[in-house]
């Protein structure tokens, strides 16, 4: 089911996944530094950077926020997609050993953070490690993850680039010429 608000999200699911993921994301609400938004982005609720502040987006598209996590549930767990980690192997290694002393297990991909019920999860730990992501440098840590991958800077929204105007300009002059010529006929 596509859900378009968090209230839709929260009430399809079963009434145990719903109280842990609302416990979740209030911890993360009333943690989360100023400046983020909360909504629906991948068919998940999701914390982002809106796109007045970085209209760039993620990935250089300018109709997708940045991220900074997600939280979904699937058939076989609750997860939190801790984005902000992503290419930060440092940010990645400190949450780690920080999640480790907590006595909980950690089940964790790349970023992914899998538990199956809200006691599995140190949220204290996911919650504190939240809060050292301000937006302007979870954008200038994405920036610099995006140099290191090689891969070129956002655009700017709006932006359009040589290849693709030069290629539009020709084909509204071809266009133009074609309808002369039927005018001509």
């Amino acid at each position: 089911m596509t859900t378009s608000t968090v209230q839709e999200y929260l009430a399809s699911l079963p009434e145990d996944r719903r109280a842990a993921v609302t416990a979740v994301r209030a911890a993360i609400n009333s943690n989360l530094p100023a400046g983020y938004q909360e909504g629906i982005q991948f068919r998940m609720v999701s914390w982002y950077v809106p796109l007045s502040k970085y209209p760039a987006g993620y990935g250089g598209n300018p109709k997708e926020p940045l991220p900074l996590l997600s939280m979904g549930s699937t058939k076989g767990h609750l997860a939190l997609h801790m984005i902000c980690f992503y290419g930060a192997e440092d940010l990645a290694e400190a949450f780690t050993a920080d999640y480790n002393k907590s006595g909980k297990k950690l089940d964790m991909g790349l970023g992914c953070l899998r538990f199956k019920k809200l006691d599995d999860l140190a949220l204290d730990v996911v919650v504190r490690n939240l809060a050292r992501f301000p937006v302007d440098e979870h954008v200038a840590q994405y920036q610099s993850m995006r140099a290191k991958l090689g891969k070129a800077p956002a655009k700017k929204a709006g932006a359009v680039n040589k290849a693709t105007a030069a290629k539009k300009a020709t084909t509204a002059k071809k266009t133009s010429t074609t309808k002369k010529l039927a005018v001509r006929k």
